[in-house]
């Protein structure tokens, strides 16, 4: 697939979406919003991927539109987007791979809504975090008032929203919002680490963890529970199971096919 303001990348089970307009900071724009849809599109069926990495190019993750470029008139269809592309945060929630936002800069605006819609957050220490929308006179999109409220509670997503202050690596993780924070030296090395951690588990455990998280945000915990056990019995009577329980016995790392 041939992208102009991404790039997606897919070795065997893992797959990194790169936004890149470094030159404008990664800066959200139309195209981009249009593109990043059908890349994870495209990555959510594909069953051989267990792992999509979403990280910025150059020093920034994504502050936000791009406000030299939204509204602009085109007459190239690639450049304008329509509302269906708005679900990429949907497709980071809910697409079976698990979803990894490395923040590796400003993360602002839309970016924040996209880094809040994947699984897992996971920032440099000179990164830095607004939610911005007041500030241009918006409300607001990319789900984040769905998303944040579930990350770090409804009184300080309000908060974070209606203040619009920055807020630094080391606060989003004191509130919830990302969970380890590297020095941005090690970023890089330490986010592959996380991958490779991620990769080394069962595939199968790995994607019925996240459709239990997603299945749990809308059922009553009876159902839920039904849900769960019914799921659990299957995957402990499988062989992922059971090579993780003779690797423990014999002290190693278990091996799992697909």
């Amino acid at each position: 697939m041939n992208f102009k303001t991404i790039q997606l990348s897919v070795e065997g089970p893992r797959a990194t979406l790169l936004l890149n307009r470094p030159e404008n900071r990664n800066g959200m724009t139309n195209r981009m919003v249009r593109e990043a849809h059908e890349a994870l599109t495209a990555v959510a069926n594909d069953s051989n991927v267990r792992v999509l990495l979403l990280t910025g190019a150059g020093s920034s993750f994504c502050p936000g539109a791009d406000l030299n470029q939204i509204g602009k008139p085109s007459n190239d269809p690639q450049e304008s987007c329509e509302q269906v592309h708005f679900q990429v945060p949907v497709l980071l929630h809910e697409m079976p791979q698990l979803t990894l936002a490395a923040v590796n800069g400003a993360c602002a605006g839309a970016g924040f809504g996209w880094a809040c819609g994947c699984d897992i957050r996971v920032a440099c220490e000179t990164a830095m975090f607004n939610t911005a929308f007041l500030n241009v006179a918006l409300a607001g999109d990319m789900g984040l008032p769905w998303s944040l409220p579930r990350l770090v509670g409804a009184a300080k997503a309000r908060e974070l929203s209606f203040f619009t202050q920055k807020f630094d690596a080391r606060e989003a993780h004191r509130i919830g919002l990302v969970a380890r924070v590297f020095s941005d030296n090690r970023f890089s090395d330490e986010v592959e680490e996380l991958v490779q951690q991620f990769l080394n588990r069962s595939p199968t455990a790995l994607s019925v963890m996240k459709a239990h998280y997603n299945a749990a945000e809308s059922m009553p915990m009876s159902d839920y529970v039904d849900l769960e056990t019914e799921r659990h019995q299957k995957i402990a009577s499988g062989k992922h199971a059971a090579e993780a329980f003779k690797a423990f016995v014999e002290k190693r790392k278990p091996e799992f096919d697909d």
